[in-house]
């Protein structure tokens, strides 16, 4: 019995400290998760780790954020166990295909909520997403290895410090990725402060590792002579403040968690690899690294471009360069590619298309003047020729302004027109050279009479899908602007609404936009134009219906959108007439009311007989007085604030004088109706005497007993029962 109670006795602790560790890394992968899940579609939240990973929707939209990719995903209400163990599944699916070891880590125990195997894969998340991935791109930290190598007995000794291409899953808390981390709070904030950070554990417990780190990558926003002597609770507050408000770092910790005797590595190594992302010295990654490369050769072989000048003459020459300059094509474009957030190139990458379009340019200029080199007309030819390719080259400039871009479009078009109209004539004339081979009997080299033979065939099948493509673009357009100004008068008119004056001067400008310069007509007018010019467009070029950006796609997506403006214009009239309708009657109502107030006010200090006769329509008042309140709230409600605030005082006093008014004067809204009944009253008694009177003497009255007089007598009864 004494050993088995030495025995609880050594593993309680132990217990209390795991359970502890648990509840800890529970509350910081569970803010982790959550700032991840912020930035999904539409945003996620777990509340409980251990409940809400069960199912496996939000376990799959964590990796759908960290990875970029869709993911398979059983979802509904009434989901089962199998579904979610398929939903796990897939999750461990994908994290294995990324070379990720799981150890032990299977989906029925991820379903049925067992803590430590939910925190394991929350933490190989982590690790793999977060650190690995951050740590992965700092610079080689070798001219200090010998002074950081004892940071980390725990590592092994043969690993190299420079991070490799692939990344490779690491075991918990060993490998490059903790022992770089470590290295990178000791190099970069904590050496030159003095501070010793030798784990991410109780290192950290005072704050001044934190300072350390934030002062590192802004040294303005932390002063640390102020926090060296502070008791560890306020500098993890402040730092843990510091760091969210200033860099954008969730604060994943709580301070109570960090100010123990041994704080959870896990959770801590969490947080503190936040702050790479703020390091100005991260190695590019792998892609940039290749990007920079790409850049570097385009330039060399770009400028390359002597030839071009010495030997002008050589169609064989020019066909050669121009081959490799198509074969580069892809890898240029590709290297031209902004990595940049806001889309500007960088120096290297402007040099490139400089040398680009200066190649590309001297390359026509070359086949212009191989085409004017021949006799006429071949010569006119060639030099069409190159025009023709030149629009059907063209590049259109797309303006965020649609119309700007109309007027872009529809000059280009009439330019590629008058253009490509001039095509048979050139055809003609092209067709009688080749036939003879020759022009006024000097021969035309073969290779140059194929090479336009070629361009002419490649122009005539490309012009009239080029210029359905144009007229499309210039209806596309042309509606988009339409539709674009349609909604920003919507948004004019629907809105908080001011004065009587202001909504009146609305409703003019909706009457002059929608019925003078006939809205609806128009929108029929462009979507019939549009409509033909996509049909026509897709009948020249059936491709351009496929995809995502397909004509008949764009057509469906107006059309939605026409359904609902249209909608919302049609709305905005009975919707501004209301709002008139409402200060017309609200106008009218105060100014009588206001007048009748100041009569009534006076007329209660007169006589009994004077007061009754005065406030003998007071019903009809009231019903001013109602729609007055009415009108009043409507406008309340649908005008700007400060119209609002105006009406809310202007009614509180009305209302104020109309109740102590009322409260002596109430008793009269009842007198017309007492009067009219006293009268309707009487007025019934009296038909109903006549009534008796007339019976009664019709019944007393004698009658000889005979089949026409007894007839007679009941026809007057009910002659005078219908009379009364």
């Amino acid at each position: 019995l004494s050993t088995k109670r030495g025995v609880q006795l050594v593993k309680m602790p132990f217990s209390n400290v795991k359970n502890e560790q648990e509840a800890v890394q529970k509350r910081t992968f569970t803010k982790w998760i959550n700032s991840h899940l912020a930035k999904h579609v539409p945003p996620l939240m777990v509340t409980d780790l251990f409940e809400d990973i069960k199912d496996g929707v939000m376990l799959l939209a964590l990796l759908e954020v960290l990875s970029g990719q869709k993911l398979p995903c059983e979802q509904g209400k009434k989901l089962k166990r199998v579904h979610w163990v398929a939903n796990i599944g897939t999750a461990l699916n994908f994290l294995e295909g990324r070379k990720i070891k799981l150890v032990n880590i299977n989906s029925t125990d991820i379903v049925d909520g067992r803590p430590s195997i939910i925190l394991g894969l929350m933490w190989t998340i982590i690790l793999y997403f977060q650190i690995e991935e951050l740590t992965s791109s700092l610079p080689a930290l070798q001219a200090f290895s010998s002074s950081a190598s004892s940071l980390d007995s725990s590592t092994s000794s043969t690993e190299t410090t420079s991070p490799p291409v692939k990344r490779k899953p690491l075991p918990p808390l060993q490998g490059g990725a903790r022992k770089a981390l470590l290295r990178w709070v000791h190099h970069t904030a904590t050496k030159h402060l003095g501070i010793e950070v030798k784990d991410f554990g109780p290192s950290w417990r005072t704050g001044l590792a934190f300072f350390a780190v934030i002062h590192a990558l802004q040294p303005n926003l932390v002063n640390m002579e102020h926090v060296w002597r502070r008791p560890n609770r306020e500098n993890l507050q402040e730092a843990f403040l510091l760091a969210e408000t200033k860099l954008g770092i969730p604060p994943l910790l709580d301070p109570d968690d960090v100010d123990v005797d041994k704080p959870d590595e896990k959770s801590i190594m969490t947080y503190v690899a936040q702050f790479l992302k703020h390091h100005p010295e991260r190695k590019q990654s792998d892609s940039d690294r290749q990007h920079e490369e790409e850049v570097a050769n385009c330039q060399m072989v770009l400028s390359l471009d002597t030839p071009i000048i010495q030997a002008v003459n050589s169609l064989q020459l020019f066909k050669s360069l121009h081959v490799q300059l198509e074969m580069r094509r892809k890898q240029v474009e590709g290297a031209l590619q902004s990595t940049q957030k806001d889309g500007i190139l960088t120096v290297d990458q402007a040099l490139v298309k400089q040398a680009w379009d200066r190649v590309s340019n001297k390359l026509l200029d070359w086949h212009l003047h191989l085409d004017r080199s021949l006799p006429a007309p071949l010569d006119m030819v060639g030099a069409w020729l190159h025009e023709a390719e030149g629009a059907l080259r063209h590049e259109l400039i797309v303006h965020q302004a649609h119309d700007v871009t109309v007027n872009t479009v529809h000059s280009a078009l009439e330019q590629h027109k008058d253009v490509l109209k001039r095509l048979k004539r050139h055809q003609q004339v092209f067709q009688r050279i080749h036939k003879d081979r020759s022009v006024g009997g000097v021969p035309v080299p073969p290779d140059q009479l194929q090479d336009m033979a070629e361009r002419m065939d490649f122009v005539s099948t490309s012009c009239s899908i080029h210029l359905a493509k144009m007229e499309f673009l210039e209806s596309k357009h042309h509606m988009q602007a339409f539709l674009t100004l349609a909604e920003s008068k919507v948004k004019s008119w629907i809105i908080k609404y001011g004065r009587q004056e202001s909504v009146e001067m609305m409703l003019r400008n909706y009457a002059s936009f929608v019925e003078k310069q006939h809205f609806f007509e128009n929108y029929e007018s462009l979507f019939q134009s549009l409509k033909h010019a996509a049909e026509a467009f897709v009948n020249a070029d059936s491709s351009v219906d496929e995809g995502e950006t397909g004509v008949r796609r764009f057509m469906r997506e107006v059309v939605t959108q026409w359904r609902s403006l249209s909608m919302e214009v049609r709305s905005v009239r009975s919707m501004l007439e209301e709002v008139l309708s409402n200060w017309e009657k609200y106008l009218s109502t105060v100014a009588s009311l206001q007048a009748w107030l100041e009569d009534a006010e006076e007329a209660q200090s007169q006589p009994e007989n004077i007061r009754r006769e005065f406030f003998t329509n007071l019903r009809r008042w009231i019903d001013q007085h109602a729609a007055m309140n009415e009108a009043g709230n409507f406008l309340i409600e649908t005008c700007d604030d400060t119209v609002s605030l105006d009406l809310k005082q202007q009614l509180l006093l009305l209302n104020g004088r109309w109740r102590d008014l009322f409260f002596n004067v109430e008793q009269y809204a009842c007198v017309n109706e007492l009067e009219k009944w006293r009268k309707d009253h009487l007025k019934a008694l009296s038909a109903l005497k006549e009534l008796l009177d007339t019976a009664e003497a019709k019944l007393n009255a004698p009658v000889h007993v005979s089949f026409l007089n007894v007839r007679a007598f009941l026809q007057d009864v009910e002659v005078r029962k219908l009379l009364t």
